[in-house]
């Protein structure tokens, strides 16, 4: 959920939302409001931070789940604060203009801090993985851009 954080994956998301069924009637849909996307993008990751909170802090997988920590911390205040914001701007049909301006500053004050702690959690489950002799294909684009 957290894949294109700060870049073109949730701009492109946002710029064609996904459509929900209107009214539980299978043959009517309607686009998502950039909110809803938001929301519950927030949801899952509050979700799935949970679950984080709740795994055993080993030897072993101290630095992954440090990491991955970090890494919520520092998406979840974007999401609720910024991203909302943008959603805001697209649902009340502000300016192209102020859109893009906006998501840029977005992109500019938060990927390099993302990227960051995004490859701090990779490295760590690299070396998770090869520890423990698990096989991993780390040749597999994973970057959030």
């Amino acid at each position: 959920m957290m894949h294109g954080f700060a870049g073109t994956g949730l701009q492109r998301e946002m710029e064609t939302p996904s459509v929900k069924m209107i009214d539980g009637d299978k043959d009517k849909f309607a686009p998502m409001k950039r909110k809803e996307i938001i929301d519950d993008r927030i949801q899952t990751l509050e979700a799935n931070q949970e679950k984080l909170k709740g795994l055993k802090e080993t030897d072993d997988a101290r630095d992954i789940l440090k990491a991955s920590s970090a890494l919520y911390m520092y998406v979840l205040p974007v999401y609720k604060n910024e991203y909302r914001e943008l959603a805001r701007l697209y649902d009340g049909n502000a300016s192209r203009e102020n859109i893009e301006s906006y998501t840029q500053s977005i992109s500019d004050k938060y990927y390099a801090g993302y990227e960051k702690r995004f490859q701090k959690v990779t490295d760590a489950g690299k070396a998770f993985a090869e520890k423990h002799g698990i096989k991993v294909n780390w040749d597999v684009q994973t970057s959030p851009r």
